[in-house]
C-alpha cells in the first residue's frame, strides 16, 4: 500500500510512539485525515508549538513551556515536602493521583552501571540543594533493582543534611489479590505491614 510519501512517514512516525505499532498508527492517521479540521490541523499546532517551546523546568526538572514550571510556581503548595521521581512520566502519574501537594524534583534517570549513568548524569546535586531547607524529602522511585539502588545513594548523599528521607511503601495495590501478586511484592507487603 502506496499512498503517498507523506502520508507513509506520518505513519511510520506515529508507530514508534509508545503503545503505537504499524497497524494502530495507520488508523489513527487515517482518523486524524478524516477529521482534518477538528483533529489534524489542531493537532499539528499544538506539536509545533510544544516542539519549540517545550522545556524543563529550571527548578525541578518537571516538562512545561515556561522556566518555572506550573507546579513550582503553585502558592498552595507545600515547600516542606519534597517528592523525588525518576522521570517527568512518574511525576504526571502522582499528580493523576491528587494525593501529594508538596513539590518535586525529577532525577532524570536512574542509577546504572549496565547503561553506564553515574551520579553525575542525575540531578542528584541539585536536589541536595532544594533538599537543605526541606521538612521531608520522599523517594517515589520505581521498585526495580536500579530505582532501589539509587534511593540507596540519594538518601546516603542527603543523611548530612539531616532531613528525614522516607520512601513510598511497597506491597499489596488496592484492591489486589495474593494469589496474583508475586513473592517479591508479598514480602515487600510483609515488611510494610502496620496497625490497623
Amino acid at each position: 500500500m502506496d499512498d503517498g510519501g507523506e502520508i507513509q512517514r506520518l505513519i511510520a512516525l506515529m508507530a514508534k510512539l509508545p503503545g503505537l505499532g504499524p497497524r494502530s498508527a495507520r488508523r489513527a492517521v487515517l482518523a486524524l485525515v478524516r477529521r482534518r479540521e477538528a483533529l489534524l490541523a489542531p493537532l499539528a499546532e499544538a506539536m509545533a508549538t510544544v516542539a519549540e517551546r517545550a522545556r524543563l523546568c529550571a527548578r525541578c526538572g518537571n516538562l512545561d513551556t515556561t522556566e518555572i514550571c506550573a507546579i513550582c510556581r503553585d502558592p498552595e503548595r507545600d515547600d516542606g515536602l519534597i517528592c523525588v521521581v525518576e522521570e517527568v512520566g512518574d511525576l504526571w502519574a502522582m499528580e493523576r493521583a491528587g494525593a501529594f501537594r508538596g513539590r518535586y524534583h525529577v532525577l532524570g534517570g536512574v542509577l546504572s552501571a549496565l547503561d553506564g549513568v553515574g551520579p553525575d548524569d542525575l540531578r542528584i546535586p541539585a536536589l541536595a540543594e532544594r533538599a537543605a531547607t526541606a521538612r521531608e524529602v520522599i523517594l517515589a522511585l520505581n521498585a526495580t533493582v536500579d530505582g532501589v539502588t539509587t534511593a540507596h545513594y540519594v538518601a546516603d548523599s542527603l543523611a548530612a543534611l539531616g532531613v528525614p528521607v522516607t520512601s513510598l511503601a511497597q506491597g499489596v495495590p488496592v484492591g489486589g489479590e495474593l494469589d496474583y501478586l508475586d513473592d517479591g511484592t508479598i514480602g515487600a507487603a510483609l515488611r510494610a505491614r502496620r496497625a490497623l
